[in-house]
This record gives structure tokens, C-alpha cells and sequence, in this order.
């Protein structure tokens, strides 16, 4: 009964985003507050507040998101919006009232530390379908408007302002390392939503396609699939060899065409999230 309860999709999204809550809000009081380092959306504008103002980061934040929610309403599902709701409130609760005290006056360190946590906190608010508010919830209100402009260049442009609204008034050092934060916390927050699951799609076209497959499927243990493509300028059918293996063992596909084949056409990309046998399972 209680296995089953875990299991829940319910269940496992609110513990994603309390966890995540608590986490992401520990890097204030740890690292970004006691530095003034402002990462970004109405967190970072809080921060430029509370480095002139002594307001708490968490109360102003919170204020600061409740017309944004307002507005945002009916720019996202009902949802969407009740989970950010509990996200948004219980983050700023924790960055006020977390008992932590600055582990390090180092602002390089406090920008890299502070992005690794906060970007693991992101991004399991973010796998437990919500977000923090802010910037996210202007980006959704004026793409739904101006449909043309998307999300990620909103949000980029979002974050460049506080950025430079933190450079104005806190001077140019820390800008740049809240720039340095941003980025760290970018990074993990992807791997915190996509996985440390990442592969390699190798794509192999050959005359000798049979006794490549034949190597691959014995040597690298990994399953094949052929898909049946036309060439544009001959139309002529050929099939193309698909592999999916992790980074690690793209030297030996490489190696095993090469042998086969020297005059193969192959190509490799990025496979962010594969799930299924030999990888992650599927859930």
C-alpha cells in the first residue's frame, strides 16, 4: 500500500518540487545573499532590493510574484499554475527562514556553489511540473501575446537585465559573477532534468552496411535499427545503420566503420535523454 502510494504520480511530483524547494532556497543564505550575487529573474531583482534595502529576499520575491500570477492565470494551465503557486511560496518561506549562515565570503566560489544548488533545486521543481514564478510567467504571458517571440529568448532577455540592473547598482564584479552563476546553474539544472543518461546517436551510411551491422551488434553488444532512406540527388534507396551507445563507446563504432568501411558516411549526435533497454528504464 504505502510502495504504491510512492509511487503516485501525484506524490512524486510535490515531493519533487518540496525537495527541490529546499534545496534551490539553501543557496541564498549560503552563498548568494551574503555575496550579493543576483542570478537572474525576480530572485536576483530581490537580491538588488535587499542589497540597498534590507528586506528579506524571500518576502520581496514573493511580492513581487503575486501580480505576475495574477496575469499569468490564464497564460498557462490551472495546473501548471496551482503547482508554481505552492513552489513559489514555499521557496520564498525557505529562503527566509532556512537556519543558515554564509559558508564562504569567496564570490567565485559562492557564484559556482550557489549555481550547482540552485540549479539541482530548479530542476527538480522543474521534473515536478512547476516553476518559481518570475521570469517564467513573464516569458509565458507575453509569448501567448507575441507569439512570435519565444520563451527562452524572453527568459534570456529577462536575465540579461537583471544582470545588468546588478551591474549598475552593485558595480561590475558582481555582475560578472552572477553571469558565472547563471551559467553553472543552467548546466545543472539540464542535467538535473534530462539525467546523466546522455548518448550518442551514430548514423552510418555504407556500401557494406550488412557486415557493419554484423561488427556492431557483436562487438558493442548494442541493439541496430535500419532505417530505409532515398538519396536526393541519385534517388536511389539505401539504408542507413541508427546505434544509440553511450559517449564512451563511439570509439569503437568509429573504429569498427573505419575497418569495414573507410569510405562510409557517418555521422554522430547528441542523444539527451534515452530511456529503455540498456539505458534508463523507462518510467
Amino acid at each position: 500500500m504505502l510502495s504504491d502510494f510512492l509511487k503516485n504520480d501525484k506524490f512524486r511530483a510535490y515531493a519533487q518540487i518540496l525537495i527541490g524547494c529546499v534545496i534551490g532556497a539553501t543557496a541564498y543564505p549560503l552563498f548568494l545573499i551574503p555575496n550579493n550575487i543576483a542570478p537572474g529573474g525576480l530572485t536576483g531583482v530581490a537580491t538588488i532590493i535587499n542589497y540597498f534595502i534590507k528586506v528579506p529576499v524571500g518576502t520581496l520575491s514573493l511580492i513581487l510574484n503575486v501580480p505576475l500570477f495574477i496575469l499569468g492565470y490564464k497564460s498557462a494551465g490551472k495546473i501548471f499554475v496551482f503547482r508554481s503557486l505552492i513552489a513559489t511560496v514555499l521557496f520564498s518561506f525557505f529562503i527566509d527562514i532556512l537556519p543558515f549562515s554564509a559558508v564562504t565570503k569567496d564570490p567565485l566560489l559562492a557564484s559556482l556553489y550557489g549555481g550547482i544548488f540552485l540549479g539541482f533545486g530548479l530542476g527538480l521543481i522543474l521534473r515536478g511540473g512547476a516553476t518559481t514564478g518570475g521570469t517564467d510567467l513573464i516569458a509565458r504571458i507575453i509569448h501567448k501575446r507575441m507569439p512570435f517571440i519565444t520563451v527562452g529568448a524572453i527568459l534570456f532577455v529577462a536575465d540579461f537585465l537583471v544582470v545588468v540592473a546588478a551591474g549598475v547598482g552593485m558595480g561590475a564584479e558582481l555582475a560578472m559573477y552572477a553571469i558565472i552563476c547563471i551559467l553553472v546553474t543552467s548546466a545543472i539544472l539540464d542535467v538535473t532534468m534530462q539525467g546523466l543518461n546522455r548518448a550518442k546517436a551514430c548514423y552510418i551510411i555504407s556500401n557494406k552496411n550488412e557486415l557493419i551491422r554484423q561488427r556492431l551488434m557483436e562487438e558493442t553488444e548494442r541493439g541496430i535499427t535500419i532505417i530505409h532512406a532515398t538519396g536526393a540527388y541519385t534517388m536511389e534507396e539505401k539504408p542507413v545503420i541508427l546505434c544509440i551507445v553511450n559517449p564512451r563507446e563511439t570509439v569503437d563504432v568509429k573504429r569498427i566503420v573505419k575497418e569495414v568501411d573507410s569510405k562510409a558516411f557517418m555521422f554522430i549526435t547528441e542523444a539527451h535523454e534515452v530511456l529503455g533497454e540498456g539505458f534508463e528504464e523507462l518510467k
